[in-house]
């Protein structure tokens, strides 16, 4: 229930306790809100059966930590009936980058195949050769007087 609280923070609020409620009254006050707290778990416990009995025999493996959309993804791909471990392992992130790069920088990836090689070469632009500039006349590139 308490994870997330540390010593120091615990420590903190048994102080803060003691000073608001003080230390005649803080048993007490200890006492009611352990009460309280233990009514709210037999009302949650029995709301939870009341449900449990009205969705019937069907739902009776039903867990209402399913309802957390993270709890119940987890437990329905335990089984991986979508493939999806198939598909993680058939895809390599680092050789399709590396395929990229090479594609980009215009030489051939030592580690693809001769076809995957022959099929990226097909639409490959050599960005190692310097763009053909035309013939220079004595005109400036862009009129200065215009920009």
């Amino acid at each position: 229930m308490f994870n997330d609280i540390g010593p120091l923070e615990l420590v903190t609020l048994i102080v803060l306790a003691v000073l608001v409620f003080g230390p005649d009254k803080l048993p007490k006050v200890i006492q009611d809100v352990t009460r309280t707290i233990r009514k709210i778990r037999e009302f949650s416990e029995s709301a939870k059966q009341d449900i449990r009995d009205e969705l019937g025999p069907e739902f009776k493996d039903f867990e209402f930590e399913d309802l957390n959309p993270k709890t119940y993804l987890r437990k329905q791909l335990d089984g991986d009936a979508l493939g999806l471990g198939e598909i993680r392992n058939g895809f390599d992130l680092k050789k399709e980058i590396a395929e990229v790069t090479d594609a980009v920088n215009g030489r051939a990836g030592a580690d693809s195949s001769d076809s995957s090689a022959a099929s990226s070469a097909v639409g490959r632009v050599d960005m190692t050769k310097r763009p053909e500039v035309p013939a220079k006349d004595d005109r400036p590139l862009f009129d200065a007087d215009a920009t």
